[in-house]
Order: structure tokens, then C-alpha cells, then sequence
């Protein structure tokens, strides 16, 4: 049988099938053993007998050969009375005497015996030896004849006694080897049928115990499985009422009410999670409700976010020009009337910030920024974008300055986003340092990043309240209601956002009463992928201003947004 084909047999069977197959193969080789077992150590017995038997029959044979002849016909005839109760294996024995100096030609060695008889003299430790002639149903034993003392004495008399042996007899000397033969037919004949015997009651005993085990498999052990089997079948089918039915009392029993109750418990888990599925079902429905109401109430927001770029930054572009016409009329105004003309170009200027951040953030949260990366240089960037903040800052007394990494190549990046968020941090760094203070923008080189920062000797933000700076409508120190500060607060959200945007991030260092350090970190060359930014048609524009280089911004920003 091959590996495969005996693999199938024991690995791809069923269950009752492996079990008769192992049980039948165990039973049958146990069953094998032991009959051979017991049938070679029953045929050993009988040879030993057979040995016994020879040994037993050596001294009768060396006192007849020592009578004389009228002697022996009475000795043989008394022997023959007794032989017809002997066994067949002894009562048909034949004997004779070997020596090995025989000057008698029927006592001399022949054939096989000359072999036997140089090997007991050769070794004088040697008493005995046995040839089985099992093909021809004889079984032959040689005992062995040693001089003693008494034979010593006898045999080295006169002739007239005993006859002179040349050389003379020493103790311990080979006189001669009695070959005994036994017949070993009624020997074989009986192992034959012991054997067929064996054989008969193996296979019986066979036959019964693989009968009774297969009963004892089919209907103890696979006929629960197989029930359990068909009502998992059943189940899986649908019929959820169907349940397991097994009562031997035993372990199938227990694992059939176990079966049971996991139907039970699974059923109830279905039941709840279909229970779960209505409830979810339901909640979903009612999140979509949710964000198709949001939905209209963001484009409703983007409509009024449209509606006040146009109406209200309209009127206030001309109260700002009206304003700067006043103040550069050739007809001079007195100092009080120049000084409500420019608190009205002022105020105008804070509202329009206010209106630009309010949409630049709309713009940023509702997606519809778009990028447009360009390569441009770091320091000739920087020195473009310091001038406009340095007339605020020199009105407070504020040195405001600009530290370039000389190793900085060329970066691709969206100026414009990059200029809206410096500006921011700028005009809020001149917004919270007083007078005398100093503020310091940082461009350098870290692998395939470039980070810019911007540091100020200002009031410092507190470190609790160092989380909530980049959030909207927030100020450091004050709640959104009592603000120390002008401005509306989304300054720093919009840079959080515009970093976002850029690949980067933006984190904050700050010591209370020491200043504050911004930290930018963006990606050296930036990845648009082509799919970003796209407006849907449906969705409202968002009309912004959104100008990065605003002038408004660092004209303002002692006024800060």
C-alpha cells in the first residue's frame, strides 16, 4: 500500500471506516503474536521432551552393552513388555554406540556422526549433543561416555577380564558416544494440528471481536455523530427548530444537551444582532437625514458667506478709499476731523480683515482651496515678504529681522499659502511684543524639510493655555468675550489649517513673559495629487479675498486681526 493510499484510508475516511480498519489491524496482529508465540514455545516443549528423553535412555543402553549375551535376551525381553506403553516418540527408538578408536566396523562413526563424535572428544566440557533431521522425521542424541574411576580399574585389567586397552585408560577419556534415535513423526503430527488448531480459534476469535467491535462503533459511537451531523445539516438549512435527540446516558448525551444549548444561545445572539442591524438601521437613517440637513445648511452658509463678500467688502472698500481721499485732500481737515477720518478708515480696515479670515477658514474647512505649487528661493522670499511689517513694528520700537540658512536650495511649494501663514504669525508677533521688543524670522534646512519660525520677546502664553491658541476665536490670557487684544482670533486657526494643506505642521514654544517661538515644518517639494481641491459643480463658490499679500494685514497689525 502506498503512502497516499494509506494517508486516504486513515486520513480522508470516515470515522466508523478508520475505526474498523485500526481496530481490525490491531486485533488481527495482537491475535498473530500471541498464537505464535504459543505455538513455538508448545513445539519447543516437545523437543526438550525429546531431549529428556534421550538423556533418560543413555544409562539404560550403557548397563545392557556391560551384560553378557544370554543376559541382554532377557533384559530385551522383559524391556518389550514395558515398550508397548511408552509413547510412540520413545517406544520406536534406536540406539547405538560409537567410539572412536571402534575396531568393531559397526561401532565406527559414518556420515554425520564422524562430525558429532571429533567435536564431544575434542571438548571435554562438552556432555552431550542433538541433530534435529526434521525432513527426515528423526531426531538424534548423542550422550556422552567419559571414563571414571570404576572404569578406569575394569577396563585396564587383564584381557582375561576385561581386555587391555593401548594405551592404557585415564579418567576423564571418551569410551564412547551413544547415539539415540527418536522417531519425531508423531512430534510434527501434532504440531500440525496444534497449529490448525491456533489457527481455527485466531481466526473465530477474530471474527467475533471485530464483529462485536463494529456493532459496538456503529451504534455507541457513529450513530450519535452522525445524528449530530444531520441536525447541524438541518439547521444550516434553515429548520432552526430541529434539535439533537440522544440519550445513551454517556458523554454523547452531554454533548448533545451542550449542542443544544448553543443553538439556543446562537439563535438568541442572531435574534439580538438582528435586533442591533433595526436599531442601526434606523440610526443611519437619521444620520443621513442629519447630514443631508447639514449638508443644505452648509451650502445655505456658503451662500451667505458669498452674499457678504459682495455686500459688505464692497461698501467697505469705498469707506477705506473715501477715508485715504479725505486724508490726502488738498483742503486740510482740523486735527479732530482727521482723527475720526482715521478711526473710520481704521475700523473699515479691522472689518475687512475680519470678513477676509472669516472666508479664508470657510474656504480652508469646505475644500476649496487650491494649491499652486511654484519653486522659488527661501531668502529672497523672506526679504520680499519683511518691508510691510517693518513701519508697524518701528512705530512700537520693534527690530524686526530675518536669518537665512545660506545651504538652502530651492524649494516647490505654494507661495502664496506659505506667505498667508507667515504674515499671520507676524502680525501677531507684533501685535503681543511691546515696545523695544524684538521679533526674528528663521528659514532652515532639515533633509527634505525646510522649517521657518518665528520668534518674539512678547508677554509669552501660558502653558496651559498653549493648546488652545490654534483655536478658533481664540486669544491667549482672555475668553473670547474680554480680550485684551484686537483682532477675531482665527489668525492661528488658519495657519494650523493652511500647514495641514502644505504637508507640514506647526507647534508652539513659549515662555511666559520671555516670548513665544511658532515653528513651521514643511515638506521641501509638495505633491498635489490631481483629483485635490476639485469643487463639485452643485456646491456654492465661495468668494473670497484671500489675497496673501493683503497690504491691509501689516498696515494693521498694531491693530492685529
Amino acid at each position: 500500500m502506498s503512502y497516499r493510499a494509506f494517508k486516504r484510508l486513515l486520513g480522508e475516511s470516515d470515522l466508523e471506516r478508520k475505526c474498523r480498519f485500526l481496530l481490525g489491524a490491531g486485533i488481527l496482529l495482537l491475535m498473530t503474536l500471541s498464537f505464535w508465540g504459543y505455538a513455538r514455545q508448545t513445539e519447543g516443549l516437545a523437543y526438550d521432551q525429546m531431549v529428556t528423553s534421550g538423556r533418560l535412555l543413555v544409562p539404560p543402553i550403557l548397563a545392557r552393552e556391560h551384560l553378557e549375551h544370554d543376559q541382554r535376551e532377557a533384559v530385551d525381553a522383559f524391556q518389550d513388555r514395558y515398550d508397548q506403553s511408552w509413547k510412540d516418540s520413545v517406544s520406536g527408538y534406536r540406539y547405538k554406540v560409537l567410539k572412536p578408536d571402534a575396531r568393531q566396523p559397526e561401532q565406527k562413526p559414518e556420515g554425520d556422526d564422524v562430525t558429532v563424535v571429533n567435536r564431544l572428544a575434542a571438548n571435554p566440557d562438552l556432555t552431550e549433543d542433538m541433530v534435529n533431521q526434521s525432513d527426515r522425521g528423526v531426531f538424534h542424541y548423542y550422550g556422552v561416555i567419559r571414563a571414571q574411576a570404576s572404569c578406569v580399574e575394569c577396563h585396564n585389567r587383564p584381557p582375561a577380564v576385561a581386555g587391555v586397552t593401548d594405551p592404557p585408560l585415564k579418567e576423564g577419556d571418551l569410551m564412547a558416544v551413544i547415539k539415540v534415535t527418536l522417531s519425531t513423526q508423531a512430534i510434527e503430527t501434532g504440531a500440525h494440528m496444534n497449529r490448525a488448531l491456533l489457527l481455527s480459534f485466531a481466526l473465530l476469535t477474530a471474527i467475533l471481536i471485530m464483529t462485536g467491535s463494529y456493532l459496538i462503533i456503529r451504534y455507541v459511537v457513529v450513530k450519535p455523530v452522525k445524528h449530530l451531523k444531520a441536525v447541524s445539516d438541518a439547521i444550516v438549512a434553515g429548520q432552526l427548530n430541529v434539535r439533537s435527540e440522544i440519550h445513551t446516558g454517556d458523554e454523547f448525551e452531554d454533548l448533545s444537551d451542550a449542542y443544544n444549548r448553543m443553538v439556543r444561545h446562537l439563535m438568541d445572539a442572531e435574534e439580538a444582532q438582528r435586533k442591533l442591524n433595526r436599531d442601526l438601521d434606523r440610526r443611519l437613517d437619521e444620520l443621513a437625514r442629519a447630514n443631508m440637513a447639514l449638508y443644505e445648511s452648509n451650502k445655505a452658509k456658503g451662500d451667505f458667506l458669498s452674499t457678504v463678500s459682495h455686500e459688505l467688502r464692497t461698501p467697505l472698500h469705498g469707506i477705506i478709499g473715501f477715508s485715504d481721499v479725505l486724508l490726502s485732500s488738498a483742503s486740510p481737515l482740523s486735527e479732530k476731523q482727521a482723527r475720526w477720518v482715521a478711526n473710520i478708515k481704521t475700523s473699515g480696515q479691522q472689518l475687512l480683515t475680519l470678513i477676509n479670515d472669516i472666508l479664508d477658514l470657510a474656504k480652508i474647512e469646505a475644500g476649496k482651496t487650491d494649491l499652486r505649487p511654484e519653486e522659488f528661493t527661501v531668502p529672497e522670499f523672506c526679504d520680499a515678504l519683511l518691508p510691510p511689517f517693518r513701519l508697524p513694528a518701528e512705530k512700537k520700537g520693534i527690530d524686526v529681522r530675518g536669518q537665512y540658512d545660506p545651504s538652502l536650495r530651492p524649494i516647490r511649494q505654494d507661495a502664496g499659502k506659505l506667505r498667508q501663514i507667515l504674515n499671520n504669525l507676524l502680525s501677531n508677533a507684533i501685535k503681543f511684543t511691546p515696545e523695544g521688543g524684538r521679533i526674528t524670522l528663521r528659514a532652515a534646512a532639515d533633509g527634505d524639510w525646510v522649517v521657518f519660525t518665528v520668534a518674539d520677546t512678547g508677554v509669552g502664553i501660558p502653558p496651559d493655555e498653549q493648546e488652545g491658541v490654534f483655536e478658533k476665536f481664540r486669544q491667549a490670557g482672555r475668553s473670547t468675550l474680554t480680550r485684551e487684544h484686537e483682532g477675531t482670533g482665527l489668525g492661528l486657526s488658519i495657519v494650523r489649517e493652511l500647514c495641514g494643506l502644505l504637508g507640514g505642521e506647526v507647534t508652539l514654544k513659549s515662555d511666559l513673559g520671555r516670548g513665544s517661538t511658532f515653528t513651521v515644518r514643511l515638506p521641501r517639494v509638495l505633491t498635489v495629487p490631481a483629483a485635490e481641491f476639485h469643487r463639485p459643480p452643485s456646491e456654492p463658490e465661495l468668494d473670497g479675498p484671500t489675497s496673501p499679500d493683503d497690504a491691509a494685514r501689516p498696515a494693521m497689525a498694531a491693530g492685529g486681526p
